[in-house]
């Protein structure tokens, strides 16, 4: 059989993050319907939050003024996001940022058995 030689072997570092990142995919699935639902309903809370305030608006257009000012020819995606990222971040208003953690340790303090 022919060997695909563009193959590249995968470090003992990228194995062991793989490896990891099943281990806590299995634990969250295993905690049952209650947390994956809560996870999900924060994402969504967050989604409609971030758009509501007009984040999503100001990124996006942040993203043009970047390739505007770098030209479209010599941007890549991981440069978009390694300079987006810290403004995106900047950008979470503050109560929203409040009602996320409220909401997370209320999770918590009502589930303290996971």
């Amino acid at each position: 059989p022919k060997v695909n030689r563009n193959w590249r072997k995968r470090t003992v570092a990228e194995i062991s993050s793989s490896n990891l990142h099943i281990t806590a995919q299995t634990a969250l699935l295993n905690t049952g319907p209650t947390l994956i639902t809560i996870l999900l309903s924060l994402k969504e809370l967050l989604r409609a939050k971030l758009i509501e305030c007009g984040w999503k608006d100001q990124l996006k257009a942040h993203c043009k003024e970047v390739i505007k000012e770098k030209g479209l020819e010599h941007v890549t995606v991981d440069d978009l996001v390694a300079e987006i990222t810290p403004k995106g971040r900047a950008l979470v208003p503050d109560s929203v940022k409040k009602e996320l953690l409220q909401r997370i340790r209320t999770f918590l303090a009502q589930h303290a058995s996971l």
